[in-house]
C-alpha cells in the first residue's frame, strides 16, 4: 500500500511539474507557471490561468534566451533551479518564487499566493486583470518606474497610475539597491503600488510576464535590461552640441537667420529645430495637420533651406506627429485601411486622429510619406517626435476600448511611443546607414534606447520647483536602461514672466541660467519654449551677466566633447549611463539612497544643480569612498561629508572624483570644427584611474564594423605614473600624431591644488611618464 501511495504521489507531481533544459514548468494555485533562464543572471517568469494558454510576442524584449547551464534540485516539495549566478526556489503548492544569489543571500520574493487573475471584458474580448505581489526588505530602496515629476527619488511607499501622458512617462520596472531589477512586460494602463505589505503590479492582459535580472550593481542591472531590450547605438558627435529651438520658427528665413546670428556672435551651436505648422494650412485651419510637406509661402524652397543650414555647419531636426488632420493624404489612406485609432488628438478642433502604430503596415505607410515628403526631399538630420503618448483630448471612457492591431487601446497604450520610434528609426536605418539616427521624443518605454531616442520631460512650466523636479525624474528614467534624456532649458511655458520684463526679468534670467547649467550636463543640451524667445541675445548683449553665463556653459559643453563622446561609447559598448545617480557608484553609502538632486555625469564629474532663486551657496554631499576636487577652485575634500559650496549665479557646483582623467577639447563653434590633435588631459590625483578616449568617423555606422579607435590613459597614484597605451583600432581620418597637454592636479597639505603640466607628442605607441 505504501509503495502504491508513493507511486501515486510521484505520478501526480509528474503531471504538474516538468523540468525543461533551462527552467521548469508547473501547475500551482490554478495557474500554469514557467520559469526560464535567459542567461545566468536573467530569469523569465510566465503565468497563465489553467486552461487559458497564451502565446505572447513582446514589443520590448528583442533578446533571445542564451544557452545556460541550469541545475535542477528538490528541497522537500520545493523546486530549486541554479545557474552560475542565481538560485531560484519555487514553492509548488503556493506558487511562491524565491530569488537569491548562490550564497543564499535573499534578493526578492514573488509572494506565496501572490498572483491573481480576475476575469474582465476588454472591449468584447475576454481578458484578465492581472496582479502580482512581491515582498521586499523593509529598508530596501528601489528606483525606476519612469519619469515622474513628483520630486521623489526612492520609489518605496508610493503608488502610481501608470498611464503615459505629456510629462508622465512610465514603464513597469524597478531597480533595487540590492542589485537586481524587475521588468513587468506589459503595455496596458497599469497600477504600481508599494506599501509595507508588498510591492505589486496590476495590469490588463492574459498573462503575468516578468523578467528578474540580477546584475549585482545598478550598472549590471542596466546591462541586463539592454541584453533583453536592445543596446543603445552611438549618436553622432554633433548630437552632443548645443540645440536651439522655439515654438516656433514661422518661416525658413527666420530659423536660418537665428543660426546666422549665432555664427556672427561666435556662440557655439550645432542644431536648429523646426517645430510644428511648417506644413500647408487648409483654409487657415488645422485640418491638414502634420501633412509632412511644406507650405509654399513660408517654406518656398525647403531643400535650399536645409542646404543653407548645412553650409553654416549646422544640422536640422524637424517635427513630425503621430496624428493627422482629415485633409491629409496620410489620413485618407489610414482611414481606408482602418489604421486610425479614432479619438481626438492635438490640436483641438482639427479633426486630427492618431495612426495605429501597432500595425506593421501602418508603420510602413507612415515612413513612406515621411520619407517622400521630408527625409529624401530635404535631407534633414534628425526627428522631433512630438506627442508620442499620444495627446488625447475630449477624452471619453469609450476611447480606451477602441481597437488597435494588437487589441484594445487601453491594453497597449503605454507602448505607443516605443512602436512609433521603432517605425521611424528602423526605416531610416534600412535606407541610409551613413547618417546615424537622432530622435527627440516626448514619451518613452523600456527598449526605446535601441532606436537612438532621446526623451524630453514634456511641456513643463518655467518655475523653480519644476527645475528641481527634473533631476530625480531624469535619474529614475535613466535607471531603466534608457540613457538619453533632456528637458526644455528654461521650461516650456514661460508666460508667467511676461508681466515683469519677460527675458529681462531678473528672476527668469536666473532660472534660465540655472536650467542651462543643468542642460550642459544632460545627454542633450537643448533650449526650447513658448511665450518668450530663448535665443541667447534676447537676454542681453555680450558683457551682460546673463548672456555671459549662458555662453560660459555652452562653451564648457563643447570643451567637454571628448569626455562626453567617449562616455557615449561607454554607454553604447559597455551599457553605461550618462546621468549616474550616486547609488550607481556609492551604493554602500546609505546616504546616497535618498539623494536624487545630485548625480555623476559620466563616471567622474559630480553635478549638483542649483534650484532655488538667489542662492549663493549650495549644500553638496560628497559620497564616502572617494576624494573630491571642486571643479572651479580645485580645492580637495574627503568624501562622506556635505560641503557648503559657493554657488553665485554663474557657478554650477561641480566636483571631480579623485583618480579621474578628463580630456578637454579645443574652443570650437561646432562639434567637428577642429580636430582633436591637441587635447588637455586633466588628471586628478588621490586614487588610481583610467579613461578611454574614443574617436570614430562621427556620423555613420562604420563603428559597428570596427572603424574606431581607443586610447587608454592609466594613472597609478602611488607612483605618480601615467601610461598612455598604444592606440587600438583605425578609421578614415584617424589622427596619427598629436599633442597631449598633461595637467596633474593634486592636493597639498592645505587641500589646495598643486598643478604640474607636461606636453607630450603621441604617435600611437605606448608612453609612460612619471609626474
Amino acid at each position: 500500500m505504501l509503495c502504491t501511495v508513493l507511486l501515486t504521489l510521484t505520478n501526480a507531481r509528474a503531471q504538474t511539474t516538468q523540468n525543461t533544459a533551462q527552467g521548469v514548468s508547473l501547475t500551482a494555485q490554478g495557474m500554469e507557471i514557467s520559469l526560464e533562464f535567459y542567461s545566468p543572471a536573467i530569469v523569465k517568469v510566465f503565468k497563465t490561468p489553467v486552461g487559458k494558454p497564451y502565446q505572447k510576442t513582446s514589443l520590448a524584449v528583442v533578446g533571445a534566451p542564451k544557452k545556460t547551464a541550469v541545475i535542477h534540485e528538490m528541497l522537500g516539495k520545493n523546486i530549486i533551479l541554479k545557474s552560475s549566478i542565481l538560485k531560484v526556489e519555487v514553492n509548488a503548492e503556493t506558487g511562491g518564487i524565491y530569488f537569491a544569489d548562490l550564497s543564499g543571500k535573499k534578493l526578492l520574493f514573488d509572494k506565496d499566493y501572490g498572483t491573481q487573475f480576475s476575469p474582465v471584458d476588454d472591449a468584447g474580448t475576454p481578458s484578465f486583470k492581472v496582479r502580482n505581489g512581491f515582498l521586499l526588505d523593509q529598508d530596501e530602496a528601489i528606483y525606476g518606474i519612469g519619469q515622474v515629476l513628483d520630486n521623489k527619488f526612492n520609489r518605496r511607499n508610493s503608488a502610481h497610475h501608470m498611464q503615459n501622458e505629456n510629462m508622465s512617462t512610465y514603464s513597469p520596472y524597478f531597480l533595487s539597491v540590492k542589485g537586481y531589477g524587475v521588468f513587468w512586460d506589459n503595455y496596458s494602463i497599469s497600477e504600481f503600488n508599494d506599501n509595507p505589505q508588498e510591492l505589486s503590479f496590476e495590469s490588463l492582459g492574459h498573462c503575468a510576464d516578468y523578467y528578474f535580472m540580477y546584475g549585482k550593481t545598478a550598472d549590471g542591472v542596466i546591462a541586463n535590461v539592454r541584453e533583453l531590450t536592445g543596446k543603445a547605438p552611438m549618436l553622432p558627435l554633433w548630437a552632443y552640441g548645443f540645440f536651439q529651438s522655439k515654438e516656433r520658427y514661422h518661416t525658413q528665413e527666420e530659423s536660418l537667420n537665428v543660426l546666422k546670428k549665432y555664427r556672427a556672435l561666435k556662440v557655439p551651436i550645432d542644431v536648429v529645430i523646426q517645430d510644428w505648422r511648417y506644413w500647408p494650412e487648409y483654409n487657415k485651419s488645422d485640418s491638414a495637420w502634420n501633412a509632412q510637406d511644406f507650405d509654399k509661402t513660408r517654406f518656398p524652397d525647403p531643400k535650399k533651406w536645409v542646404d543653407s543650414i548645412h553650409q553654416l555647419n549646422a544640422k536640422l531636426l524637424i517635427v513630425t506627429w503621430p496624428g493627422f488632420g482629415p485633409k491629409t493624404a496620410q489620413r485618407k489612406e489610414f482611414d481606408s485601411k482602418k489604421m486610425i485609432i479614432n479619438f481626438d488628438t492635438w490640436p483641438p478642433n482639427s479633426g486630427a486622429r492618431p495612426y495605429d502604430v501597432f500595425n506593421p503596415e501602418a508603420l510602413d505607410i507612415y515612413w513612406k510619406y515621411l520619407n517622400n515628403g521630408i527625409f529624401s526631399k530635404i535631407g534633414n538630420d534628425g526627428w522631433w517626435l512630438d506627442s508620442t503618448e499620444p495627446d488625447h483630448i475630449n477624452v471619453k471612457p469609450a476611447d480606451f476600448a477602441l481597437p488597435t492591431h494588437l487589441g484594445s487601446y487601453r491594453s497597449v497604450k503605454n507602448g505607443f511611443s516605443l512602436m512609433h520610434n521603432k517605425g521611424i528609426a528602423t526605416h531610416q536605418r534600412a535606407m541610409n546607414d551613413q547618417k546615424r539616427g537622432v530622435i527627440l521624443t516626448r514619451s518613452g518605454f523600456i527598449g526605446q534606447q535601441l532606436y537612438g531616442s532621446n526623451t524630453w520631460s514634456g511641456d513643463v512650466n518655467s518655475t523653480w520647483d519644476m527645475l528641481e523636479k527634473q533631476i530625480p525624474a531624469a535619474l529614475n528614467y535613466t535607471l531603466m536602461g534608457i540613457p538619453n534624456w533632456n528637458s526644455d532649458i528654461g521650461g516650456f511655458f514661460a508666460g508667467r514672466w511676461r508681466k515683469d520684463g519677460g527675458n529681462k526679468n531678473p528672476e527668469f534670467q536666473e532660472l534660465y541660467v540655472r536650467w542651462m547649467q543643468f542642460g550642459a550636463f544632460s545627454p542633450m543640451m537643448r533650449s526650447h519654449g513658448t511665450d518668450l524667445p530663448r535665443e541667447i541675445w534676447n537676454f542681453g548683449d555680450r558683457g551682460s551677466w546673463c548672456f555671459d553665463a549662458q555662453e560660459r556653459y555652452i562653451k564648457l559643453r563643447y570643451q567637454l566633447l571628448p569626455y562626453i563622446y567617449s562616455t557615449s561609447w561607454e554607454v553604447s559598448k559597455n551599457d553605461g549611463t550618462f546621468m549616474r545617480p550616486l547609488i550607481m557608484d556609492f551604493a554602500s553609502d546609505k546616504k546616497t539612497h535618498e539623494i536624487g538632486n545630485e548625480y555623476l555625469f559620466g563616471r567622474s564629474i559630480l553635478v549638483a544643480p542649483v534650484t532655488k532663486y538667489k542662492a549663493n551657496t549650495w549644500p553638496v554631499y560628497l559620497p564616502e569612498g572617494a576624494g573630491w576636487y571642486n571643479f572651479w577652485t580645485q580645492q580637495y575634500y574627503q568624501g562622506g561629508q556635505t560641503v557648503k559650496t559657493d554657488a553665485p549665479v554663474a557657478i554650477l557646483p561641480l566636483y571631480v572624483k579623485a583618480g579621474a582623467i578628463i580630456p578637454f577639447g579645443p574652443d570650437v563653434q561646432f562639434a567637428t570644427e577642429k580636430k582633436w590633435d591637441q587635447l588637455d588631459i586633466n588628471i586628478f590625483a588621490g586614487a588610481d584611474g583610467e579613461f578611454v578616449l574614443y574617436e570614430d568617423e562621427n556620423d555613420n555606422y562604420n563603428y559597428e564594423k570596427g572603424a574606431f579607435s581607443e586610447i587608454s590613459f592609466v594613472w597609478k597614484d602611488h607612483t605618480n605614473t601615467l601610461t598612455i597605451k598604444a592606440r587600438k583600432g583605425n578609421f578614415k581620418g584617424l589622427i596619427k600624431s598629436r599633442k597631449f597637454n598633461i595637467n596633474l592636479v593634486s592636493a597639498g597639505k592645505s587641500g589646495k591644488r598643486i598643478n604640474e603640466v607636461k606636453t607630450l607628442l603621441y604617435q600611437g605607441k605606448q608612453i609612460e611618464i612619471k609626474l
